[in-house]
């Protein structure tokens, strides 16, 4: 079964072409970063309009690469919820119109399942497994027992992960997007420089996070964690912010594990690009840590077209109804029969 998957959820335009879950045929992305770089973040107007500047001669691209028509795909797949409504609008708008001239079958995807899904692209993980989704807009633990069935474990309180590593690195005028920045500045930095506080909730909140603390404490209040005798660099910054960025989720992934006795743990969205994040789980003895190829760890259509593969008889097609939301719903999290297929 072949899926043509669009995904247009913030400022990537992604399309590919997946065969029967997990044989990518074509996945193609238009990254917009240079028409963000001056706003030091993402611009939603910019984004919608750059979406439908390239989103067709994407799919036109995505099938003349994988050698097929829009007759010879299966079903199609677009990404509906969360992220920017005007850029989800243009995702949506062009799946339901293909969808609707061809007469072929339209599946939603919720993003942050899409992510979760995202390392089976190339990896063989028996369920149930932990899945730590990490970007700029999303830090959440959740329990995955099937494909399109999860459990949130944890979330973020305040800040994404992603959006404090942009934060800090606005603030410190070190480039966009601040992820590959401060990790690139961090391999050249001294261990023991600065010690920021690594920031740990209790009770209710023991498996959620918090990024506010942590970005205050980098941006205004760094001559207070530094150490004697040591220098405050932009390098030692960097490498200082990252450990207290990155050690709480693992701590609170291996606290999870050991408290369910699930030793499988992915790692998926941007964040899971950075080196000391890979490094630190793929290292561990604690549990067995499974990684998306790089390229399917930011945004990408191929992870939409292979969980639709997967959640295909446990859903109903969209329609023209389809819409789209900004916001992740906790409360339809787990994917039952014959319900939409969003989180």
């Amino acid at each position: 079964m072949k899926i043509l998957a669009i995904d247009t959820s913030c400022d990537d335009t992604s399309v590919a072409i997946v065969e029967n879950g997990n044989n990518v045929l074509s996945s193609l992305l238009s990254s917009q970063v240079e028409f963000h770089k001056e706003f030091q973040g993402v611009v939603p107007e910019i984004a919608a309009r750059k979406h439908l500047e390239s989103i067709f001669y994407l799919v036109d691209q995505s099938l003349k690469e994988s050698n097929l028509s829009l007759n010879d795909i299966d079903a199609l797949a677009v990404t509906n919820r969360p992220g920017l409504i005007g850029s989800l609008l243009v995702g949506v708008g062009v799946a339901k119109g293909i969808s609707f001239s061809t007469k072929k079958p339209l599946i939603a995807v919720d993003h942050i399942a899409a992510h979760i899904y995202s390392p089976h692209l190339t990896n063989d993980i028996e369920f149930p497994y932990i899945a730590l989704v990490v970007s700029g807009g999303h830090t959440i633990i959740t329990l995955v027992e099937a494909h399109g069935q999860y459990k949130v474990i944890g979330t973020t309180l305040d800040d994404a992960v992603g959006e404090a590593y942009d934060k800090v690195s606005k603030n410190l005028n070190l480039g966009y997007p601040g992820g590959p920045v401060i990790d690139k500045l961090a391999q050249s930095g001294e261990k023991n420089a600065i010690k920021y506080p690594i920031i740990l909730l209790s009770g209710a909140d023991e498996y959620n996070f918090s990024y506010s603390g942590l970005k205050t404490a980098c941006i205004y209040q760094t001559d207070k964690y530094l150490q004697k005798g040591f220098e405050k660099t932009f390098e030692n910054i960097s490498l200082a912010f990252q450990i207290s960025a990155i050690e709480p989720l693992y701590i609170k992934s291996k606290k999870y594990s050991d408290h369910s006795g699930i030793k499988n743990i992915t790692l998926s969205g941007g964040v899971a690009c950075n080196s000391y994040l890979r490094e630190r789980f793929s290292n561990s003895t604690d549990f067995n840590t499974y990684l998306p190829q790089m390229k399917y760890t930011t945004d990408n259509a191929a992870m939409v077209g292979g969980l639709a593969y997967h959640i295909k008889d446990d859903i109903e097609y969209a329609d023209n109804s389809l819409d789209c939301a900004s916001r992740v719903l906790v409360k339809k999290y787990t994917l039952k029969k014959k319900k939409s297929a969003l989180l």
